[in-house]
């Protein structure tokens, strides 16, 4: 899987209170949410992301309250894929059961620059930077979370599977 964009860069300990406040976790709708995502950080969020794409983060990304509302909310967003430096285990696992590629990168925000043209490639673990003209090798994701991100999530992944 290979996700191409721009740059969108926030720093550390990005929290779910401010990827998702809590006066929009009554909205069910996908599509609605992902209109207020990171709006207690950036109210102009939706706006740029939809004509960038990746979302790059330090570390922590995802801290506090486990609220699967914030993952979806990104992803409804437009955000393609989240590189970060690290990222908090509950925020990851809710990334990945929906079907939002997020990928750890301990140098992210000193390699990464707002608005760089990146090609990312989930299978090899492969960030090219464009715009540096630099490419970054990191882990690359396991086969069976690519299943899962590819089939748009774990509920789709276990029906494609004949298990539900």
């Amino acid at each position: 899987m290979i996700f191409k964009g721009k740059a969108i860069k926030y720093g550390d300990n990005i929290d779910t209170d401010v990827i998702l406040p809590g006066k929009y976790l009554g909205i069910t709708d996908p599509n609605e949410l992902g209109k207020h995502a990171m709006e207690g950080i950036d109210k102009e969020f939706s706006e740029k992301i939809s004509k960038k794409g990746i979302l790059i983060a330090g570390k922590n990304f995802g801290c506090g309250s486990s609220r699967e509302e914030a993952a979806l909310a990104l992803k409804y967003s437009g955000v393609k894929c989240i590189i970060a430096e690290s990222f908090a285990r509950i925020f990851y696992r809710n990334a990945i059961n929906i079907g939002l590629p997020v990928l750890e990168f301990p140098k992210a925000l000193e390699k990464i620059n707002n608005d760089d043209d990146l090609i990312v490639d989930l299978s090899k673990g492969i960030i090219l930077n464009e715009s540096k003209k630099e490419k970054y090798q990191i882990k690359p994701l396991p086969e069976i979370i690519i299943e899962i991100i590819k089939d748009g999530g774990l509920v789709d992944h276990i029906k494609n599977k004949g298990k539900l």
